[in-house]
């Protein structure tokens, strides 16, 4: 099925409060956006907002004291939501790109990210490189390994280069 000319394809770049991801957002626009007026794809960025339960490690019973954290420690993952969102908006403002879809999903990045691809029949998604050793990438599980083998659409990582001492 072809789409029409009109229609433009979906690139969905994950956002979080890394530098990797704000580079990867940045490379993003000046490579695909910047400056052509009549941008190929519709901008959709995705945050994946750790649930507070994830964020404080619950996996089993909850423990004595637990009603009260947790809407302490989800005001706070609310807050980074928001500024992750402020500043991924300013800086595609800042290069003049305005159409832009934003959404904070609460999810572990991977699922989010993937759903979010199926969601917005994304052809690309986009992802920061953490730079990850093997070992702490065994540990926490990369997200764009995942996503590459289990998006339904291409990937694209972008690694910040390393800068020189």
């Amino acid at each position: 099925m072809a789409s029409s000319v009109s229609e433009k394809q979906v690139m969905v770049i994950a956002i979080d409060d890394s530098e990797h991801s704000t580079y990867a957002l940045k490379w993003t626009l000046d490579h695909f956006f910047v400056p052509v007026t009549n941008h190929i794809f519709k901008l959709v960025l995705v945050h994946a907002k750790p649930s507070a339960t994830s964020a404080v490690g619950l996996a089993g019973p909850v423990y004595a004291g637990a009603a009260e954290i947790l809407p302490i420690v989800d005001s706070d993952l609310r807050k980074i939501a928001a500024r992750v969102i402020e500043s991924a908006k300013q800086i595609c403002f800042d290069k003049s790109v305005t159409d832009v879809i934003v959404e904070v999903v609460e999810g572990d990045p991977r699922n989010v990210l993937c759903e979010a691809v199926e969601k917005h029949h994304a052809s690309i998604l986009v992802v920061g490189s953490h730079g990850y050793g093997a070992i702490k990438r065994a540990v926490l599980g990369s997200v764009s390994d995942y996503c590459a083998h289990h998006a339904h659409s291409s990937v694209m990582i972008v690694k910040k280069p390393k800068t020189k001492h």
